[in-house]
């Protein structure tokens, strides 16, 4: 093989770092209206359980709070990774994306033990609540959550910032369905301790939604392989291309949840420059096809080869 052949290459083969225009404003828009309806249904929630003395409906209002500093968090992070990568910012901004997640489960899970506490001293000092006021306030509140659900429900399962946010709604439109099971059980039987009760599992169903979304953004920033791609596999697809002997210094990571990067050496045989560019070719092709991984890095290296830059001698104890 001539000094050529040890070669380091990139592909970004149809890479979808950026959403199309359409798409991203779209996806804005959406949120912009998600805000605004979501602060509406906030001050309507805040003056109904301070009127209604129901700490169900406090509860669901603190829920709608956290609903929509994500929502605003999440606006945040789609418009801000929009701007270009930059010499001090390579990938440009997309761990805003994270970020924004991971801050968003933050809340929920401050919220959800607060709402636990309050609920615990509740159930020990029942107060009485104005249930029907109540339950017209809680109706309304499913409503709202419902028509933004339904707004974001196609976008939650590309972008793990719009899955934190619609888990938000989802976990809020559960707190209004729990509000409204108090509402008729307290008119119709006058047992106050429901609303306390209805209160702990809307805090449960809180921290569920917050350990999710926290673990995954975890992973993301700890740099873990992504969700849906298992290592082995791409370990053995690599190496099942004709002409590879070895795949070694293997590393796939996500910078955002809708961009997965993959870095790697790949050993092969005594070949030809041209015959090594058509096997990097084969390679991109799988990883993009099998594995959905677009910005990949692979490094070849030969059995014996001359680094005519160093004059290093390459061999397969890399």
């Amino acid at each position: 093989m001539s000094h050529y052949d040890l070669l380091h290459t990139h592909d970004h083969t149809c890479e979808p770092l950026h959403r199309p225009d359409v798409q991203e404003k779209t996806l804005e828009g959406k949120f912009k209206f998600s805000v605004l309806f979501t602060f509406v249904v906030l001050l309507a929630e805040v003056i109904g359980g301070l009127l209604t003395n129901s700490l169900a409906l406090l509860s669901d209002a603190a829920h709608v709070f956290a609903d929509l500093f994500a929502l605003a968090l999440s606006l945040f992070a789609i418009r801000l990774a929009r701007l270009p990568a930059s010499g001090q910012r390579t990938y440009g901004n997309h761990r805003t994306e994270i970020i924004a997640a991971a801050t968003n489960g933050l809340s929920l899970l401050a919220i959800g033990i607060w709402i636990l506490w309050e609920g615990v001293k509740r159930i020990l000092s029942p107060e009485k609540v104005l249930s029907f006021e109540m339950l017209i306030v809680a109706v309304a509140g499913l409503v709202a959550n419902v028509i933004i659900a339904v707004i974001l429900h196609n976008e939650d399962q590309k972008n793990l910032n719009v899955r934190s946010a619609f888990l938000h709604v989802i976990g809020d439109a559960a707190s209004s369905v729990g509000v409204i099971i108090g509402g008729v059980i307290m008119m119709q039987t006058g047992w106050y301790v429901a609303d306390p009760i209805i209160s702990i599992g809307i805090a449960g169903v809180l921290l569920w939604g917050a350990g999710r979304i926290i673990l995954e953004a975890g992973h993301i920033l700890l740099e873990g392989t992504p969700r849906g791609v298992h290592f082995a596999e791409v370990v053995k697809a690599i190496s099942g291309v004709p002409g590879v002997r070895d795949v070694h210094d293997l590393h796939i990571w996500s910078i955002c949840s809708h961009y997965t990067s993959l870095s790697t050496h790949v050993l092969v045989e005594e070949q030809s420059v041209q015959e090594t560019h058509v096997l990097l070719r084969d390679i991109a092709a799988i990883l993009r096809e099998r594995f959905g991984i677009f910005h990949t890095t692979i490094q070849i290296e030969c059995t014996q080869c001359l680094d005519a830059a160093n004059g290093l001698l390459c061999n397969s104890t890399h």
